[in-house]
């Protein structure tokens, strides 16, 4: 049984770090493309970062770019998504996913999802 848990998120003020982690198990994920996405209140739930487990290669949201870092450590089969200089519009659920083989931006192509985790960022 594949699982995607998150852990990490809480309240924060506006210009502090938070890591959000998301522990994977169940299968091997060599061949999978974990994925963060994100989800604000009333709105769609949209493409944050990705990292090819196997070459740890990363994909950013051009918005993102420069503040938020996706990594993975393999023996821990775990993600991270280290997110620095939060702000207001930062807040929302963050949900780790899982696609296999390709770098898709969309949340109806991920395989699995974990249950997600709550950001929120005081001005």
């Amino acid at each position: 049984q594949v699982q995607l848990v998150e852990s990490g998120g809480g309240l924060v003020q506006a210009g502090d770090s938070l890591r959000l982690s998301c522990a994977a198990s169940g299968r091997t994920f060599s061949n999978y493309v974990m994925n963060w996405f994100r989800q604000a209140p009333g709105k769609e739930r949209d493409f944050v970062a990705a990292i090819t487990w196997n070459g740890g290669v990363t994909y950013y949201a051009d918005s993102m770019k420069g503040r938020f870092t996706i990594s993975r450590d393999i023996a821990k089969n775990t993600v991270y998504l280290q997110m620095n200089s939060l702000k207001p519009e930062d807040t929302a659920v963050y949900y780790c996913a899982a696609a296999l083989y390709v770098v898709y931006r969309d949340p109806v192509r991920m395989n699995y999802w974990g249950k997600g985790t709550l950001v929120t960022v005081s001005s």
